[in-house]
């Protein structure tokens, strides 16, 4: 029954982030917290992680700005296997704070730059991959950081989606490769985290189709909703 619901909870959570770019950790996290335990819920949403965005890739491999990517990632990675050696030196209220009205900060921030039709830029993306491939490496996810950042670059729908998802698989890559190292990734965790993430790229295939349908407005809206309640859930969570 247990590895029931986490395959449910995970085709859910695969849809979900399989549309907007983000969102599969939020919902499915809590259900492997409460099915194994928080100590091993981290590094199975590590494989987890790896496997959706993978799917995302596959999914759209065609429309990837491999150029965003490079950029991305270039800095991202080296930060993300030193966020996972690094323990968090602020305290958990503040930086739930800070991330908060970051995301709530993004939604105008965006649409400002879309009316004025500017973009960040491929050296934008590399200065955002430090800072995001360094929390991502303490954190869990940091997926409503890279949406905004991508969104910024000006990529949309299936473009957005699959180069969103190739520089985030590349600091999980190197996130998981220093979980490994210090023996956070023993068998069991990944064979756990296979059998979870499958349900969660079966949800992510099913999602292209939603996608495909949907209207470039539309689309940017969803995005807008994502960072909004990502906002307000960190800084309730921060201020309760």
């Amino acid at each position: 029954m247990s590895y029931a619901l986490v395959l449910a909870v995970g085709a859910v959570a695969g849809l979900v982030s399989g549309i907007v770019g983000t969102g599969a950790t939020v919902i499915l996290l809590p259900v492997l917290v409460m099915v194994f335990g928080p100590r091993e819920a981290v590094p199975i949403m590590a494989v987890v992680a790896l496997m959706s965005n993978f799917a995302k890739i596959t999914s759209w491999w065609k429309a990837i700005d491999w150029r965003a990517c490079a950029a991305y990632a270039a800095t991202g990675i080296p930060a993300a296997a030193l966020g996972a050696r690094t323990l968090l030196v602020l305290p958990q209220r503040t930086v739930e704070i800070a991330l908060g009205l970051f995301f709530l900060a993004m939604v105008p921030g965006r649409r400002w730059l879309a009316r004025r039709h500017r973009t960040i830029g491929p050296w934008g993306l590399a200065a955002a991959g430090a800072p995001i491939g360094f929390l991502t490496g303490i954190v869990v996810s940091t997926g409503p950081l890279s949406v905004p950042a991508f969104a910024a670059y000006g990529l949309v729908k299936g473009a957005f989606i699959a180069t969103e998802a190739a520089g985030s698989l590349a600091l999980y890559v190197s996130k998981a490769a220093t979980f490994h190292t210090f023996g956070a990734l023993p068998g069991d965790i990944v064979v756990k985290g296979l059998i979870t993430g499958s349900s969660v790229m079966a949800g992510t295939y099913a999602a292209r189709l939603v996608v495909e349908r949907l209207s470039v407005t539309t689309f940017q809206g969803l995005l807008d909703v994502v960072m909004v309640v990502s906002g307000l859930a960190l800084l309730w969570q921060a201020l309760a």
